[in-house]
Order: structure tokens, then sequence, then C-alpha cells
């Protein structure tokens, strides 16, 4: 079964790829073209664009691999005279439940230590490259830490007229206890930002608000330029599910409302579980479809795999604009999903 199943599934990570970064191509190739950037700086971008591209492919591959593995026995007669010889199917699939769970393992792995590192190399190396001609675009949800022991959460940015939307300052204060800056808006020149609109909150060591006072405008000298604040920032992207929950818990004490960064926090663990929901879902399919071969393979492949990331960008959504829980918006397509599978596997058995 695991042969069978790996011819499949490395093509379809090799394809997968390709096409995630035809897009990137176009772009990288205008940089070599236009901006005279070196190659070798190109190629360094896209070799940092490469482990996101195999972690988004890893869970299609998934299904893939495993539906054209049974499809293959199946056509060849082989599910029918294991069925016949009195394997259920819980059994039959057993293999590619396993080899999901693994793979599960391995995505969720790699989105911890390796995919937010290259994103962050990359997207770095792209600030770099727009700072040389002008400010970057919008980026929603960015972090950044000082120097020192300073953060900043900026939930928008307006380039063009260097204003800051929802600040956010942590400050860690080494003789004196935790303070809190926030504001609606700000604007920032050189080394010098301007505040408008906030609330100052000290806090003591359990994180409760000893002293709270209200400001119209407050100037706080920065270290860095605001070119620095774009080369070193972070989007949810760039950072790993723990990483992420350390500035989550940091905001939550201040007031702010972290509704997107919860459901972000949370699908970095649902979605690495793509891979074993899509053979839950898929292979009782594999096994009770008909002997048509690759084609019913990746027919259903292809229709498992879009209602699932359709549904949960639907549901994500949701999530983000606060109508739905963070959690149950993360994890709402996976347990329906298991759910089919299960009910899939069921039926399965009572046609044999």
């Amino acid at each position: 079964m695991a042969r069978e199943f790996l011819g499949p599934f490395s093509a379809c990570i090799g394809g997968f790829v390709l096409i995630a970064l035809a897009g990137q191509l176009f772009w990288l190739a205008e940089l070599i073209i236009v901006k005279k950037i070196a190659t070798s700086v190109v190629a360094r971008m896209l070799m940092y664009k490469l482990p996101d591209a195999v972690v988004q492919s890893l869970p299609v591959a998934t299904l893939f691999g495993a539906l054209l593995a049974l499809a293959r026995l199946s056509r060849d007669s082989e599910l029918s005279a294991l069925r016949a010889s009195g394997a259920r199917v819980p059994r039959l699939i057993m293999p590619l439940v396993i080899l999901a769970v693994l793979i599960s393992g391995l995505t969720f792995w790699l989105n911890e230590r390796v995919v937010p590192w290259t994103n962050h190399q990359y997207e770095n190396m792209v600030r770099k490259l727009i700072l040389q001609e002008a400010l970057p675009a919008v980026e929603e949800n960015v972090f950044f830490r000082g120097t020192g022991d300073r953060f900043f959460y900026v939930r928008e940015v307006d380039p063009n007229a260097r204003v800051l939307h929802d600040v956010m300052i942590y400050e860690v204060r080494n003789d004196r206890l935790p303070r809190i800056i926030t504001a609606r808006r700000g604007t920032a020149e050189a080394a010098v930002w301007t505040l408008d609109d906030g609330v100052v909150h000290d806090l003591d060591r359990d994180g409760y608000v000893t002293y709270e006072a209200r400001f119209k405008s407050m100037v706080i000298e920065m270290d860095q330029g605001l070119e620095a604040f774009f080369g070193e920032q972070k989007t949810p992207a760039e950072m790993s599910r723990r990483e992420l929950g350390e500035h989550i818990a940091l905001f939550r004490r201040s007031g702010i409302r972290v509704n997107a960064l919860a459901v972000d926090y949370d699908l970095k663990l649902a979605l690495p579980l793509a891979a074993l929901i899509f053979v839950l879902t898929g292979a009782p399919l594999g096994v009770a479809g008909p002997r048509s071969g690759r084609l019913f393979g990746a027919v259903v492949s292809g229709a498992i795999a879009f209602s699932y990331y359709v549904f949960s960008s639907i549901l994500r959504s949701l999530g983000c604009n606060e109508i739905l829980p963070p959690v149950v918006a993360a994890w709402t397509p996976n347990i329906l999903f298991a759910a089919a599978g299960v009910l899939l596997m069921i039926r399965s058995e009572r046609v044999r």
C-alpha cells in the first residue's frame, strides 16, 4: 500500500509546488529584468518560498496518493479479493491512515520550525527591495519588537501617509511594573511616533491594571526609524504557533480584540491535520468506488480538497469578524469532514 501511495503522492507535491511558485516566478523574473536585482538574490527568495509551497501541498498530495493507490488495487480486483476474504474497510485503509498521521505530524513540525523562518526571510527581502524606492504596501496584524523590551502591535499601516492604525506598545520596565499604551491612530516621522486618542495602563505582577489614564496625544521617541520597523515586522504567517500564542496572551491584557489572531492560532494546529482528515474522508470512497482508475481518484481528490478549503475559508472569515468563536471557526471543518468519513466507512461496510 505504501509503495502504491508514494508514487502519486510525490508527483502531486511536485505539480502543486510548480503551480504555487508559478505566480512568484513572473514577479521574480521582473526583479531580474526590470529592477536589475542579482539572480542569486532572486534564487534565494525562491528557495525561501519553497517550504511554504511544499507544506501547502502535503494534505492534497496525501489524499491524491491514497485514492490513486486504492484505485490501482480496485482496478486489478485486489480490493475485491481482500473484502471477499473478510477484510473490513477500517483494516484496508489502516496503512493509509498511519501514513496520513505521519504526514500530519511532519506538516505541523515544518509549520512550527521551518516555514515561519523561511517566510520571514522571504518577506524581509521583499521589504528591503521595496524600501529602496518607497515604503511597502499595507500589511495587517503587524508585530515588531524594538530594542530593549518594547513590543509593538500595529493592525494596519498607511505607508503613503505614514499613518498607523490601532497601535499597542507593551513596555517591560526593569525597575517598575509593565506598561501598556494603546492608541487608535498614530503617525510616524523618522524616529518619532505621535499617538492620538489612547490609553496608558500600568500593570501589577499578575497583569491587573493599577493605573489608567487617557491621552489625546503622546510623542514617543523610537530607537529606530520607520524603515527599520518595516524591515523587522512579522505577520502571523512568519510566526510559530507558540510565538503567536505569546503575542495573543500579551495583547489580551490590554483589552485589544484578537479574534483574527486567535483564529490563525487555532488554524496552525487544525490545518496540519487536514492530511489525516482527507484520508478518513476519501479512503472509504476509494474502497467503495467504481474501478475507474486514476480519473476517479483525481476527481474525488479535487472535490474533497476544494470543498474543505472553501469551507475553511468561509469559517475563518466568520471567526475573524467575531461572528463565530475562534475555536469553532478553526475546527468545524475538521470535525464535519471526519464525521463524514466515519459515516462513509459505516456505509461501505453495509454495502459489502
